[in-house]
């Protein structure tokens, strides 16, 4: 049986599965679900089929720009055909959907996917371990809603990102841990999601930049869970989340970063990794989302988080999983995977209570591991992708108009309390007023940076933290 001490989880963003693996084993069938070639959407009376672009130029890698719609709506209508969600799910929506944005759209933007030479890290460890083709988004939802599930078995009330409802008080996998003992942290390169979740206000010395987790992994100092946050703007760096349109190549070299050193880690042999991504993008995949068990009973926008979103890219990495491993919930489990059952894992890890209806229902992944002996060495060179970004790239994310996950977090950063010490007194005050302040919309991604870093640096280091940039 493995021994597992450590489970990391790196969360990209806004990508389907088929997007990133649909390729990975070919000819699809029943021991693999991913594309055949003849799936397509209906536009115009004519089919726009599923496709890739070869090449590795940044016009290739930023596909599909722009980015693709992603509210709840937008969401329903790609699934359904309709926003209402009526009728039974067809996957036939996205080009329709997409084009409605803006009829001067590519309509094959949507339904293009990578080929392992554009995607060769996740690819190559997708095979060299273990891939899911049954983990799906936990909801039919923006990244916000997606993300909180991972920390929380719940959306949170909310279908689409929303600053003005934040601090969000739902208890957390951390207070969990905590309770039971267990050391967490959390890992960013500029702006943690996850400080938005109140009931970890008062523990700040858990948040630490991403240059510790490989100082840590190097020391054997992992913690028992480690949650890694990617670059989500585009002032410390190029953004390395994935999220359309940035460039998926700066994404590939964090996975690889992120391996290696775990790779390299005294602790290596008793770890889980696992990298999957929040939500779809709005980005086509064909398999249709089944129902799901309602987290709660808090659904303020009317709807009861009782369906899962589309498919996700989902690679499993440990010693414990054999090489070309496809892995799925064991035969009879009534639900497929999804972020909850990160969850489940570290419930049936760590002994801990569950912290929603939807992640007591969710199956674990501790069946993956199944070597007798942790053998699986893995890849001990990944095809990295090497070219140098221009500075003019850089500038010109800055000068663009932020996406919605960027302008949220700005917004919400503004609400942040000015120290962990006033956490209380200031979620107290927030929550006590029957308005909300007045949030507002950054104009650009880059000024959305310089907002969010800003608000989120108080909780760490205090009020008088100035921004080093």
């Amino acid at each position: 049986m493995a021994v597992i001490d450590h489970v990391i989880v790196l969360m990209l963003e806004n990508r389907s599965f088929d997007s990133i693996l649909g390729r990975l084993y070919q000819p699809a069938g029943p021991t693999f679900d991913g594309l055949t070639g003849n799936e397509s959407n209906m536009w115009n009376g004519a089919p726009i089929p599923v496709g890739t672009r070869h090449g590795m130029d940044p016009a290739v890698m930023t596909i599909p720009t722009p980015d693709p719609g992603e509210n709840f709506v937008d969401m329903n209508e790609q699934i359904f055909g309709n926003a209402d969600a009526t009728g039974p799910a067809t996957m036939g929506g996205f080009v329709s959907n997409y084009m409605k944005q803006d009829p001067s759209h590519d309509p094959h933007a949507v339904m293009h996917g990578f080929t392992d030479e554009q995607v060769g890290v996740i690819s190559a460890l997708g095979r060299g371990f273990g891939v899911s083709d049954r983990w799906h988004a936990s909801a039919p939802n923006q990244t916000w809603p997606n993300r909180f599930f991972i920390h929380t078995g719940t959306g949170g009330g909310y279908v689409n990102n929303s600053a003005r409802h934040a601090p969000y008080t739902m208890p957390t996998i951390y207070n969990r841990l905590t309770d039971k003992g267990r050391s967490w942290r959390i890992y960013y390169h500029d702006v943690p999601h996850s400080k938005l979740l109140y009931r970890i206000w008062s523990q700040p010395d858990n948040f630490h930049e991403i240059d510790d987790f490989y100082d840590d992994a190097h020391n054997d100092n992992l913690p028992s869970y480690s949650f890694i946050e990617p670059r989500y703007f585009p002032l410390l760096g190029h953004p390395n989340d994935q999220h359309p349109p940035h460039d998926v190549g700066h994404g590939e070299k964090l996975i690889a970063d992120c391996y290696s050193a775990l790779r390299r880690s005294p602790a290596w042999e008793r770890l889980l990794f696992i990298i999957t991504y929040d939500e779809h993008g709005g980005i086509y995949d064909h398999v249709k989302p089944p129902p799901a068990v309602s987290p709660d009973a808090f659904h303020p926008d009317g709807f009861a988080f009782d369906r899962y979103g589309v498919r996700v890219p989902a690679v499993l990495i440990s010693p414990w999983i054999p090489p070309g491993s496809v892995i799925r919930p064991p035969a009879g489990t009534p639900h497929p995977f999804d972020h909850t059952s990160v969850l489940a894992t570290l419930r049936n890890l760590f002994s801990l209570d569950s912290l929603t209806a939807r992640d007591a229902a969710a199956p674990d992944l501790l069946h993956a591991l199944s070597l007798p002996n942790p053998t699986n060495g893995g890849p001990a060179q990944l095809p990295v992708p090497v070219a140098a970004p221009a500075p003019a790239d850089l500038r010109a994310l800055q000068q663009a108009p932020p996406n919605a996950n960027q302008r949220e977090l700005a917004k919400a950063a503004m609400l942040m309390p000015p120290n962990a010490a006033r956490a209380e007194e200031h979620k107290n005050a927030l929550k006590a007023v029957k308005e909300p302040p007045a949030l507002p919309d950054p104009a650009t991604a880059g000024e959305a940076a310089r907002r969010a870093i800003a608000g989120m640096r108080r909780l760490t280091k205090g009020a008088a933290a100035a921004p080093d940039f």
